[in-house]
């Protein structure tokens, strides 16, 4: 008689993120138990209403270990016994950070002690969450869409620090497969500007775009984003984490072409009606941006990208894995339903 086969366990890092959540509400519908890290137990109440907030009840499938991307303590213990590792957690941009090794060290140290942990415990294969930066950054406008042949350029003066954080992260985890790996098995993942579905008030940043659209934001300037839903992130993870053709591979992942952000702003107005009354339809001149900048740094740093087409493709994804997003509209869509919902869009939630 055949014993039985308890379901494999999967370590998420990260488990407060945007994504790292999603995943391991895909996870947990696909049969798997999950293991996540956070920086403190105090949160992990938080996680599991989030996780609720997405239709999953976790119960004893999902555990929490205390590990910090910064420290060695804890990663030894989320990788053991474990079968995959999807690495979801990394720095973002919080404004709290003030220097490039605030940005650099966590992505690169953190990287390679989940990496070592994952080798160390004997994991099959990690997914790395890397990011769309990873790729287009410091690069004069392409003729043709971004792929994953492409990196960033760092030796360019206009790489945001959270790009370079994110290039030199996936480059020292291909670098460590490759000298220490000891056969450990990794794939890439590196979605364009994440939306979709929010479960708390803990979200990616790319959410801040229509959550400023919808609270008002007045005129928009004239950047081009490519944009794909967090749940097929997740999904693509998950294709990454087990297909065989997705060993030793990155994939990029985005929806359709890219945007203008006015036309995300069209979307919301055709879509949402009276809940998107205050989103703008003004798209403002590059002058005025550059004017504007002077006495505001968030927005310097966007100057770059004016004018700039960053169109890319998920050919390779959908090719080799199968994978399918859902359209970019829907995403949006999703993303400021769920804003709304949750009472986060300010003028709203003062109503």
């Amino acid at each position: 008689m055949n014993a039985s086969i308890s379901p494999q366990t999967v370590l998420v890092t990260g488990g407060t993120g945007f994504i790292a959540q999603h995943c391991i509400l895909s996870l947990l519908a696909a049969g798997y138990r999950v293991r996540t890290t956070v920086r403190s137990l105090s949160r992990e109440e938080e996680v599991r209403r989030q996780l609720l907030a997405g239709g999953t009840d976790a119960g004893d499938r999902l555990s929490f270990v205390v590990a910090d991307l910064t420290d060695d303590a804890g990663w030894a213990e989320a990788a053991a016994g474990c079968t995959f590792a999807l690495h979801c957690a990394s720095a973002t941009p919080t404004g709290e950070q003030r220097s490039e090794q605030d940005w650099i060290a966590p992505a690169i140290d953190g990287t390679l002690r989940v990496l070592r942990a994952a080798r160390d415990a004997g994991l099959t294969r990690v997914v790395l969450t890397s990011a769309f930066g990873a790729i287009c950054a410091g690069h004069s406008e392409l003729d043709r869409p971004f792929n994953e042949t492409d990196w960033s350029d760092l030796t360019a003066e206009d790489v945001w620090l959270y790009q370079k954080s994110k290039t030199l992260s996936e480059q020292a985890a291909w670098a460590f497969i490759r000298t220490e790996g000891n056969g450990l098995q990794l794939s890439a993942v590196n979605p364009t500007g994440v939306l979709g579905p929010v479960l708390g008030a803990d979200y990616s940043h790319s959410i801040r775009l229509i959550k400023d659209l919808l609270e008002g934001q007045p005129g928009v300037p004239r950047i081009n984003c490519g944009f794909v839903d967090v749940r097929d992130v997740a999904d693509l993870h998950l294709r990454a984490m087990t297909h065989p053709a997705a060993n030793g591979e990155r994939f990029l992942a985005i929806s359709g072409d890219s945007l203008w952000i006015i036309d995300v702003a069209r979307v919301l107005r055709e879509r949402l009606g009276e809940a998107a009354g205050a989103v703008t339809s003004t798209e403002l001149p590059d002058e005025v941006v550059r004017q504007a900048a002077v006495g505001s740094p968030a927005l310097r740093g966007a100057l770059p990208l004016l004018g700039r087409n960053m169109n890319a493709t998920s050919e390779k994804a959908i090719r080799l894995l199968g994978w399918q997003p859902r359209p970019r509209e829907e995403a949006i869509v999703a993303t400021a339903e769920s804003l709304l919902r949750l009472g986060l869009i300010a003028r709203h939630a003062a109503a």
